[in-house]
């Protein structure tokens, strides 16, 4: 063998020892090159024939006439060549691929209170995010070090700060400031220092840990992205305001009936822009615009709540958080477009918030623990002192939106308890829930017992906008009152059960329509803006709300006429829970929300009582959350939130 391998060429030795070292995507080359090489030593043994200078065939010639030490040589070969093969074979085939350690999830903060809208520093050794302090008594700014270390205090104004965006070089952290009044941008150095007031904004109701808004910088630091309106009555739009000089331009523009688009992010690149279009309430789908400007391409076609996203470091996909599962969980989609595919499915529900690091392949996410009940207080005496408040309905998932039907021995509600928003219905003492509704689908709005409490209307989105539709008080198949494109919400029923009254922006702006309840053609009632609506216990006038979030409950005949301002004392109506009896209306109301009260407003006296503060934050809504009054007046249903805590998780080595 050693006179043999004397003999091999050169070439195939060499050609073995790359093939054995090289990369498998490279080894396709190298057994071309082998083979040419065993080729020659095959003629050289004479096991092949070969040519002659002109190419001409020299044939084979027979091992017989071949001596026998040039045979053993041959049969050498033809077995190194089967080695080798094999070799190459397996080395050619795709080594299993050891299986990525599973993505587990760290808690970054626990902190008494709620930390939310976390945003990374463009290194990804820090995070910028909100909390209510220990205390619970104010939103501000904080930044963290992801390794280790208390909390560094930004801000120390005592309105709402969110939504911490740090500028790409790090220097500054752009922020929301939000007032009873008014809406700001500011800009403030990362290390701390003097702010900047950026941009007015027109305000909004934040909800501080939940959904919507958010802003982002451009890669190059020039601008911000940010929601933004001029007007009530038009939706929201992405604009680009200029961090040097707070000039706006407006980059979107959604179709006028929607609410809007939120949540901007940048691509990596700097070239295009994605954000969330809600259409109604509960229900969005990314879409993604250029930068320079143009038609925005829808990427996802859910109809489903999107509270946050943000583009994966690479650029190739959007990571964002939505309900298309039945609970707010981690989805990722192709920024091509294609199936969205959820991850991290064990780290439990209601996650609102998310950030991805640019460097260090982290992750970080808020997750809200929330256990919303309905709860009862009763009158008691002439002066309508409330008692002690008791839970009458819950579950380990929300209940809301309750109504008592008009003998008083029901109460309808909305509940995610089956995984999706449909519409409940239960004895008065809470006992025996029924579902009546299985959508499965985006949101479900309030229930309204017909008079004759046979029936049940509500709003809900089957296919992405909201209609009006009724069911039997008993369940059964839903019947759909209204097929326009538009959204119609908030459904009631007139006095004498034969109109049914919804709010709809079908003529260009959200106002109150009516139609019969066996259908039929709708006909406007209100002219100046109207959302949600209910009649007079003597079915003269009707008083409604305006628009979502706006102050003021008012009045107008329920033939029309002239629109009159009732009650806008302490935001009434703003956060859409109220109800009008016999003697006045009842409202719900907070300057903040984690003060709410129990007000009644009379209308022999015109003035306004406190009926009770309540203990706990009710759920905020931007359709009526059912604030109900027994037919006897002796108990007040409402919706409250039992517990709410947010705490961050970190995710490491995320891809």
């Amino acid at each position: 063998m050693a006179e043999f391998n004397k003999d091999v060429p050169a070439g195939l030795s060499a050609a073995i020892d790359r093939a054995l070292s090289k990369d498998p995507a490279d080894r396709y080359q190298t057994m071309a090159e082998m083979l040419s090489n065993l080729r020659q030593v095959g003629r050289e043994v004479g096991l092949l024939g070969s040519s002659d200078s002109q190419g001409a065939v020299i044939p084979y010639v027979s091992p017989g006439r071949r001596s026998a030490k040039r045979w053993m040589w041959a049969m050498a070969l033809l077995g190194l060549a089967t080695l080798v093969g094999l070799a190459l074979w397996f080395s050619l085939r795709p080594l299993p691929q050891s299986p990525r350690p599973p993505l587990q999830p760290t808690l970054l903060t626990s902190y008494v209170g709620m930390e939310f809208t976390p945003a990374f520093s463009p290194d990804g050794k820090q995070v910028a995010f909100v909390w209510n302090g220990e205390k619970g008594d104010n939103y501000d700014i904080y930044v963290k070090l992801v390794e280790a270390g208390t909390p560094h205090r930004l801000t120390t104004h005592p309105a709402e700060d969110t939504f911490p965006t740090w500028s790409p070089d790090g220097s500054h952290i752009a922020f929301r400031r939000h007032t009873n009044e008014s809406d700001v941008i500011y800009l403030i150095p990362s290390l701390s220092g003097p702010e900047r007031k950026l941009a007015d904004l027109f305000p909004r109701l934040l909800g501080a840990a939940v959904g919507g808004d958010g802003m982002a910088y451009s890669v190059d630091g020039k601008f911000l992205a940010v929601p933004d309106k001029s007007s009530a009555g038009e939706p929201f739009s992405i604009v680009l305001i200029s961090t040097e000089t707070g000039e706006k331009r407006k980059l979107s523009s959604p179709p006028a009936e929607s609410v809007g688009d939120n949540t901007p992010a940048f691509s990596p690149d700097g070239r295009q822009l994605a954000f969330s279009r809600m259409s109604g309430n509960g229900v969005e789908d990314i879409y993604l615009v250029a930068v320079e400007g143009g038609e925005p391409r829808q990427l996802t076609f859910d109809n489903r709540f999107i509270t946050d996203l943000n583009w994966t470091a690479d650029g190739r996909e959007i990571v964002f958080v939505s309900d298309r599962g039945g609970d707010n969980g981690l989805w990722r989609v192709s920024a091509t477009g294609g199936t969205p595919e959820r991850f991290l499915t064990a780290v439990g529900y209601n996650i609102t918030r998310l950030s991805i690091s640019r460097q260090g392949h982290r992750l970080v996410y808020s997750q809200m623990i929330n256990d919303t009940n309905i709860w009862r207080v009763e009158l008691a005496g002439t002066k309508r002192k409330v008692s002690a408040p008791t839970m009458l309905i819950s579950s380990s998932k929300p209940d809301y939106a309750p109504q008592y039907a008009p003998d008083g021995k029901r109460i309808t509600f909305r509940s995610d308890r089956s995984g999706s928003s449909e519409i409940w219905a239960a004895e008065a003492d809470g006992s025996s829930p029924v579902q009546l509704t299985s959508f499965g689908g985006p949101h479900s709005g309030a229930p309204c017992w017909s008079p004759d409490g046979k029936q049940i209307a509500f709003d809900a989105r089957p296919e992405g906008n909201a209609d009006i539709f009724v069911i039997s008080a008993e369940g059964g198949r839903p019947r759909r009152l209204t097929e326009d494109p538009a959204e119609e919400i908030a459904a009631s029923w007139s006095r004498d059960g034969r109109w049914i009254y919804f709010g709809s922006n079908r003529s260009g702006s959200m106002q109150i329509w009516k139609m019969p309840t066996a259908g039929g053609e709708a006909q406007p009632v209100t002219k100046g803006g109207g959302s949600a609506a209910y009649e007079s216990r003597d079915g003269q006038f009707l008083f409604y709300t305006k628009a979502r979030n706006v102050a003021g409950i008012w009045r107008v005949p329920v033939e029309g006429g002239e629109e009159t301002l009732v009650l806008d004392t302490h935001k009434a109506g703003y956060w859409s829970a109220w109800t009008v009896v016999e003697q006045g209306i009842y409202i719900l109301t907070a300057e903040k929300m984690d003060r709410p009260v129990i007000e009644f407003f009379s209308f022999t006296t015109g003035k306004v009582i406190e009926m009770a503060a309540l203990a706990k934050p009710f759920r905020l809504a931007t359709n009526p959350e059912g604030l109900s009054v027994s037919p006897d007046g002796r108990w007040i249903l409402y919706t409250q939130e039992d517990q709410r805590d947010v705490d961050l998780m970190l995710v490491e080595n995320f891809r």
